[in-house]
Order: structure tokens, then sequence, then C-alpha cells
């Protein structure tokens, strides 16, 4: 098995070069084969076919941006660590930009669980926002409104190289979508208390969970909080 892994790793390593290289954003896989030292049927055994070794590279990229994320320290405000990984996601794009385009670029046959796990990653921090009462929408929300506003500046700079020199365009959109999900320190006229504490609440419980109930209780607790945080149609402002 540890063979298998090996060649299947030497496999992906060869086809992202290839991808970092090519004029299209494509790999042949004659050519990934031929630069490991194998015949094409094992490239079918082990990926099925072309998409199969695609959604491997593209899921081996989310293992680096992942460990890129890990190495970013953790402080103890939430927001600025939201700040800087805004900032780490564009760096990351500029580094990589054949492999960020394979990761997020929609591909309809993809089975690539790479944008997904991103997204994760994302909220687990808007979970540490909604704790301290920094965030004004639910953190799914947050998460799904900052990826859409972070991979839409990264693809467009990577079309055209030269934005990534000026980083306030990329900032200005970050400030602008920012705006929309966090909240104020000072008090809101539109804000809604109880929402508010509703939030903040389900996300310590999300964070720490809660000993002192039993599951059952702590499953009901949770949809109280989300009957609050969540009335209806039109509760994303």
């Amino acid at each position: 098995m540890a063979g298998v892994d090996t060649l299947r790793a030497a496999m992906i390593e060869a086809a992202e070069k290839q991808l970092a290289t090519s004029t299209d954003n494509d790999i042949a896989t004659r050519a990934v084969c031929e630069a490991v030292g194998v015949t094409q049927p094992v490239l079918y055994r082990l990926f099925g076919d072309k998409r199969g070794l695609l959604d491997a590279v593209a899921d081996h990229g989310y293992e680096r941006y992942a460990a890129l994320k890990a190495a970013q320290e953790q402080t103890t405000d939430p927001v600025a660590d939201l700040r800087a990984g805004w900032d780490g996601h564009m760096a990351f794009a500029r580094e990589n930009p054949a492999l960020y385009q394979l990761m997020f670029t929609p591909r309809p046959w993809s089975r690539s669980t790479a944008r997904d796990r991103v997204f994760e990653l994302l909220e687990e921090t808007l979970v540490r926002c909604a704790a301290i009462g920094a965030l004004r929408v639910d953190p799914p929300v947050a998460a799904r409104l900052i990826l859409s506003a972070s991979v839409g500046t990264a693809l467009d700079h990577i079309a055209s190289p030269e934005l990534f020199d000026d980083p306030a365009l990329s900032h200005r959109m970050r400030q602008a979508v920012f705006a929309h999900v966090l909240t104020e320190a000072t008090a809101r006229e539109d804000a809604d208390p109880l929402r508010e504490a509703a939030l903040r609440l389900r996300a310590q419980l999300d964070l720490a969970g809660a000993d002192a109930l039993e599951p059952v209780e702590t499953a009901l607790l949770r949809r109280w909080l989300d009957r609050i945080t969540q009335p209806g149609e039109g509760s994303v402002r």
C-alpha cells in the first residue's frame, strides 16, 4: 500500500507541475505518466481518468492551503485573524494561480472537496467571531459571502496579475464585505439584542459544548437558538 501511495503522490506532483507551466490550465495524461515512468493504465487504475487526477490535484492543493492556514498564528482577536486570513488567501492565489483556478473555478463534473473544505476553515474562524459578538449574520452565511468575494477578487487578479501589486484593491473588497457581516463594538440602531445574544450563545456552544446538558437538551437548545437567529426569509441584513 505504501508503494501505491508513493506512486499516487508522485503522479499528483507531476500533474501539478505540468499544470503550473501550462498555457491553457490543462494537463496531458501521457506526459504525467512519462514524468513518473509509468504507463497510462496505471493512471486509470489510481485515479479513474484525467478528471479524477485533476480532482486529486485540487484536493492536494487544499492540503497545502490548510497547512498555510495552520501556520498562521491564531491570536485572541478572531476579527484580526479573519483579516489576515483574507490576505493569506490572496497570497495563495498569487503564488499558485493555475492550482487556485483548478480549486475554485466551477467544474460541473468535479468531485473535489477542496472548495468545501476551505469554506469549513473560514467558518471556524467566523464561529470565533460570533462567540465574541462580532458577527451580525450566521457564520455559514458570512462564510459564503466572504468566500465568494475573496474568490472573485483572486480570480480577477489572476486574470490581470499586475493587480496583485496593489493590495489596496483587495482590501477595499475585504472592507466592503466585512462591513456587511461584522458588527461594530458600539450599539447599532438596527441591532436586535436577542438575536445577537443567540448568535453568541450558539457560537459558544459550538466552540465549547455544554457539559451540564444531556445531548437531547443540547439539541433542543440548538433548535431554539436557530429559531431566534433565523426567524424567516429576509433575516439577513
